[in-house]
């Protein structure tokens, strides 16, 4: 399959391995890590996302785990091959069993959530290895008390995802309506929570303005990325 070339690094592609897509992508361009020091990535797959953090954020550290082997040794290749590959680790683990000697400040995923369909999907997109309430349950674990939990989010799983969350008295500090085009139904929902209190930020992005046709606002946020910006 082949690479997707962003400005700084190279994403080596494989077909059993979810590829590059504008989840990844606007979850890397926009989750705040702005006072992290240790970045988790949960569920990496390629390390597209990890990889975007490392650029943005050049003092923090990043892990990126990922239970599937294929998608581990993606991104163990992919990190190695990049800039930033002294600062980066790949690990290959069940999310659940992961016992790292460290809290994390920033935890971000774009986590399991479509129908399986086939064997790829069973492991990267269903909940079947990795369900909601184990994941932010797992998260909660492992954030730090002034870190942030960052996750991309289908719209019409939003207010269960959230629901969960809240029963592990995390916060809500930041919501980010996603929409595919100009015009459309809302489609995904970036969501940042913490256990420590914060007023909630409310924000909107849309994608395109027409089919294949990007708004300036994505190609503003992706600039120092996409080559096609």
């Amino acid at each position: 399959m082949k690479s997707f070339i962003f400005k700084k690094f190279e994403i080596r592609q494989d077909k059993e391995v979810f590829r590059v897509g504008t989840d990844g992508v606007v979850l890397g361009a926009l989750s705040d890590g702005q006072r992290a020091r240790h970045i988790l990535e949960v569920g990496s797959g390629t390390g597209l996302i990890a990889l975007m953090l490392a650029q943005r954020y050049p003092f923090a550290r990043l892990t990126a785990l990922d239970i599937n082997p294929k998608a581990f040794e993606l991104t163990r290749l992919n990190f190695k091959n990049s800039p930033f590959s002294t600062r980066m680790e790949a690990i290959g683990a069940d999310y659940k069993l992961y016992t790292p000697s460290l809290k994390y400040d920033l935890i971000v995923s774009n986590p399991p959530y479509f129908e399986a369909e086939s064997a790829k999907d069973l492991i990267a997109r269903h909940q079947v290895l990795l369900s909601f309430q184990q994941l932010i349950s797992k998260s909660t674990e492992l954030i730090s008390d002034e870190g942030i939990l960052s996750f991309i989010i289908p719209s019409d799983n939003t207010a269960r995802f959230t629901e969960v969350a809240q029963q592990k008295q995390l916060n809500l500090i930041r919501k980010v309506d996603i929409y595919g085009i100009a015009g459309g139904e809302l489609k995904r929902n970036i969501l940042e929570f913490s256990k420590a209190s914060s007023p909630l930020v409310l924000e909107q992005l849309t994608l395109e303005k027409s089919p294949r046709i990007y708004t300036d606002e994505y190609k503003a946020l992706t600039r120092n990325f996409h080559p096609m910006f």
